[in-house]
């Protein structure tokens, strides 16, 4: 039987490199769910179609094809109609994008199968917003991980100045705060604590700390 550890929280909170270590170190292969909400984003900025025209978004849908593959290593593509575009997802606009389409019905129930679909058939660890309350109600571990917006917003910057990106850390904290408020007032499968999780709060750990955390707070419920 397969092992599913939810893991949630806002924007910025080191959700998808701690995972993706966590997910190694323990033989798992790591989701970012929210990888499908920025693919199908892209999607809707290349037709010029903004969600809140939800009719324009269902036909889109309809339209396209949204995948995940794994290499040899583990790794996570993503594909968008057969096109790698893991790393066309990775700007901040992409992430704003993908929060604003992430409150659409339609594509959260576009999506929600093939999330499910990767849990059942793998050892995973999923990231996301609602996977503990939503996706996998029934996961074995929940996890909340969070820290403040000034700390998210620090390491966010730091990651895009070190990929030469030309950013500023005030956009950057609006950007966060902004995102936190979307994701949850929204009114699909807004972003909160699942019943039962374990909150872990990252403000004051550095990267190693943060996944050792992690770790241990699975290892000592399965």
């Amino acid at each position: 039987m397969s092992l599913a550890i939810a893991l949630d929280g806002p924007a910025g909170a080191g959700k998808s490199t701690i995972a993706r270590r966590a997910a190694k170190e323990l033989n798992f292969i790591y989701v970012d769910t929210g990888a499908l909400y920025r693919a199908i984003g892209l999607a809707a900025s290349r037709s010029d179609i903004e969600p809140a025209e939800s009719e324009d978004v269902s036909s889109l849908l309809a339209n396209i094809t949204v995948e995940l593959k794994f290499n040899d290593k583990g790794e996570q593509i993503v594909l968008l109609n057969g096109e790698d575009v893991s790393g066309l997802i990775r700007t901040p606009e992409a992430s704003m994008m993908a929060s604003k389409i992430s409150a659409v019905p339609s594509v959260r129930e576009f999506l929600l199968d093939l999330q499910r679909d990767i849990a059942y058939k793998n050892n995973v660890i999923m990231d996301g917003r609602d996977i503990g309350t939503v996706v996998l109600p029934g996961a074995d571990v929940k996890i909340f991980l969070t820290a403040s917006p000034d700390a998210r917003a620090s390491r966010r910057y730091k990651e895009l100045c070190d990929k030469g990106m030309d950013v500023k850390y005030e956009d950057i904290l609006n950007d966060v705060i902004t995102r936190d408020y979307n994701d949850s007032h929204r009114d699909v499968s807004p972003l909160k604590p699942a019943e039962g999780c374990i909150t872990v709060d990252t403000t004051e750990l550095d990267f190693e700390q943060s996944v050792n955390k992690i770790i241990s707070v699975i290892k000592e419920r399965i």
